[in-house]
């Protein structure tokens, strides 16, 4: 595929006229970028945003202490590092390539002059941060509000909607990683795992996942359902 094609491939930029599409392709740049390799860190300038062509990008903060939190795990077709094209400021965290990733790099000035000279561009944009802004209200509420068993619930859930099989899938991220992204350790989300196991709802097979019983999982998730004490 050439770079029209990947950029017509992206959903952020469906929608578009064909000149449109081909004036995206005209500034994009393609970027390689092996597994482990740092993309950007938190701090550097904002130079331009990023699509996924293929592969997967882990998404980070570390405290002073250098523990990780993850934010996102993103995939093909998705966008990252948007926010300082807009904002004037520098990546509010770090990117790193998970796996092999290709990707199509946007630099932010030549981006912001396609805008001024067709605004229409950046309904598409403010539609992208509007879905970000209520995807990190969400995170916090979950993290604030529910339990653990909640949280995982609600990514297994999530993560069967993106999945061609809905009740059967694989994580794409390792449970060590997951429990990251949960907020709790790896020993806590086992044991979770290990409840939701004997009770039915799931099966657990290393990174593979089956769904055994959605109307529990979702309660689990949505009304704060308790996992039995067994």
């Amino acid at each position: 595929m050439n770079l029209l094609d990947h950029i017509v491939a992206i959903p952020l930029f469906k929608g578009l006229l064909r000149g449109q599409h081909e004036a995206l392709a005209r500034i994009s740049v393609s970027r390689s970028y092996k597994k482990g390799q740092t993309i950007f860190s938190e701090g550097d300038e904002g130079v331009g945003f990023y699509a996924i062509i293929s592969g997967r990008v882990k998404i980070f903060k570390l405290s002073p202490e250098g523990k990780e939190q993850i934010l996102h795990m993103m995939g093909a077709g998705e966008i990252f590092g948007e926010v300082p094209v807009f904002t004037g400021q520098e990546y509010p965290a770090n990117a790193v390539a998970h796996i092999n990733s290709s990707l199509l790099f946007l630099p932010k000035n030549s981006f912001i002059e396609l805008i001024r000279q067709d605004p229409s561009l950046s309904l598409n944009m403010l539609a992208l941060l509007s879905w970000r802004l209520r995807r990190f209200a969400a995170m916090i509420e979950d993290l604030s509000l529910k339990e653990v068993p909640g949280r995982l619930a609600a990514y297994l859930l999530y993560a069967s909607k993106r999945a061609s099989n809905k009740n059967e899938f694989d994580l794409d991220i390792s449970k060590g990683q997951l429990a990251s992204i949960l907020g709790t350790i790896p020993e806590t989300l086992s044991r979770i795992f290990g409840k939701m196991g004997r009770q039915g709802i799931i099966k657990s097979e290393g990174l593979r996942m089956r769904i055994l019983d959605r109307a529990t999982l979702e309660d689990i998730a949505t009304k704060g359902r308790k996992l039995k004490k067994i």
